[in-house]
């Protein structure tokens, strides 16, 4: 074996395997170069002082020392004279080298669930060209204005209020989503809504609810990649409906579904679908709404964008076409304010009660300060004048998208326009894989949320989601044709 004080040069990292008999400060050193690599510190961070090391650990403060000069001559920390050691990166430029993120070979075969947790890691990256991500750009949000008010509003809490939230949630935040209910059509009591940790969770206790394991939900096709994965993990069949991309959902297949299968509840988005983009008109949410009480299946409305509409009016929910309470529609302030937030609602209907004790045993309550504050925005009229503006700025988005992809598309190309949101669903020409244009986009710094993700059983092959919702530069166009290129490459390819 190579000396201590050369065991690890050649990949420009410390040896993992060190062993009792390697040199108490080589253990040292190879436990920080660990940390160091795993991301726990970043380049230019101090890092503990000798003397900190030498108490915490119980080691001598020579054994410190000489861990230090070992991280330095292997570029993993700097010493700045009378202030201390400091983090570099100067170990990824040392031969063979190891980086923290490699890119993925285009030629490999890549599971369909790895794509959404690419999608999902590459949304951290600014670098990345972020067409797959599912949120709009964290620069549309009122972001400083919130925080503000809620840390105001964290330095007046009353205590006993902890207890007030438990399940139900801000009664005041309560009752200023009922209000929004009516600008829809709705008619909402406070009473009926159960604040959630984010639309997903309402979602999930809403499948819980009215489900067991082994029942048949009736999903859209395509759907939330979401969904899907909470029909997985409940251990539930799914139904899949397909969709229209002007009218939704398919209520012929629906009500065939219906009188052949024993479906036991609907997971749909009728406004402003994802990935479709696709609102269905109020005439035919009333006629699901309806189909669906004949048969008494409950309807989980998955309803994040209703706020992003383009028109003067907004549009019509399900929830205002429910007589008997079987519409169980799951919103959010994700989408349209505060995404960190992580504060969303259920109006759960007759299912209420049922919703507000799944929620109590599974997380109690939701972060009470944000609901204080998102209550607070609404309570001004601050919301609604952010709502416009944002409406404004998603529209003039999707304007300056669409020119773009008209412009770069290949001939065959089809793009479904939608009236809201900020989502586009594209539909390839020829004969080539989404699967496949998604991974060298990747390769080459662009995501895209490819077809097969938004299907149990992996269909849409030959179709992606592109958002818009992010600033549309040159740089965004530049990316266009960057994937219109490729796609003549692949349809090349194909033919050849």
């Amino acid at each position: 074996m190579e000396s201590t004080d050369h065991f690890c040069t050649a990949a420009g990292e410390l040896a993992a395997a060190a062993t009792p008999r390697t040199a108490l400060y080589a253990r040292l050193a190879e436990e920080i170069a660990a940390s160091i690599r795993g991301g726990a510190w970043e380049n230019g961070d101090r890092i503990p002082s000798v003397r900190q090391f030498s108490r915490e650990r119980g080691v001598s403060a020579a054994t410190v020392i000489r861990a230090h000069e070992l991280l330095e001559e292997l570029g993993y920390i700097e010493s700045v004279p009378r202030s201390g050691h400091y983090v570099t990166d100067s170990w990824r430029a040392r031969p063979g080298a190891t980086q923290t993120a490699p890119s993925a070979d285009p030629l490999t075969p890549l599971d369909v669930s790895e794509i959404v947790f690419q999608l999902l890691d590459s949304i951290r990256d600014n670098k990345v060209v972020q067409f797959g991500s599912p949120f709009a750009s964290p620069e549309l949000f009122p972001l400083a204005r919130l925080g503000r008010t809620l840390g105001l509003g964290a330095q007046r809490i009353d205590p006993w209020r902890t207890v007030e939230y438990l399940a139900d949630g801000s009664l005041e935040l309560r009752q200023r989503i009922a209000q929004r209910y009516l600008r829809h059509g709705a008619s909402v009591a406070p009473d009926e809504i159960i604040v959630t940790s984010g639309a997903l969770e309402g979602l999930n206790l809403c499948l819980q609810v009215v489900t067991r394991p082994g029942d048949t939900v009736a999903i859209e096709a395509p759907t939330f990649y979401g969904c899907l994965h909470a029909i997985e993990t409940l251990g539930l069949r799914a139904l899949e409906i397909p969709m229209h991309s002007r009218d939704g959902a398919d209520l012929t297949a629906l009500a065939q579904a219906l009188a052949t299968a024993p479906v036991r509840a609907c997971w749909f988005m009728t406004t402003y679908q994802n990935p479709l983009g696709t609102c269905m008109p109020s005439a035919t949410k009333r006629k699901l709404v309806r189909l669906l009480e004949a048969h008494n299946v409950p309807l989980i409305e998955d309803n994040v964008y209703a706020e992003l509409y383009y028109g003067a009016k907004p549009p019509k929910l399900t929830k205002a076409f429910d007589r008997r309470g079987i519409v169980l529609e799951c919103g959010s302030f994700s989408k349209c304010l505060s995404p960190g937030y992580r504060v969303g609602w259920v109006a759960a209907g007759r299912y209420a009660q049922a919703v507000r004790r799944r929620k109590l045993v599974s997380s109690l309550e939701t972060n009470i300060s944000a609901q204080d504050a998102i209550a607070a925005f609404l309570r001004t009229g601050a919301y609604e004048r952010h709502l416009r503006c944002l409406r404004r700025v998603l529209a003039s988005r999707l304007a300056a998208a669409l020119k773009s992809l008209d412009r770069h598309l290949p001939a065959g190309s089809r793009v479904v326009r939608p009236e809201g949101g900020y989502f586009l669903w594209i539909e390839l020409p020829g004969s080539f894989s989404a699967v496949d244009l998604y991974r060298i986009a990747l390769s080459r710094g662009i995501s895209i949320a490819p077809g097969p993700i938004f299907s149990q059983r992996r269909e849409f092959d030959h179709f992606i989601r592109l958002n818009y919702g992010h600033p549309w530069t040159a740089a965004s166009d530049a990316a266009v044709a960057t994937l219109a290129d490729i796609m003549r490459a692949l349809l090349r390819k194909a033919a050849a």
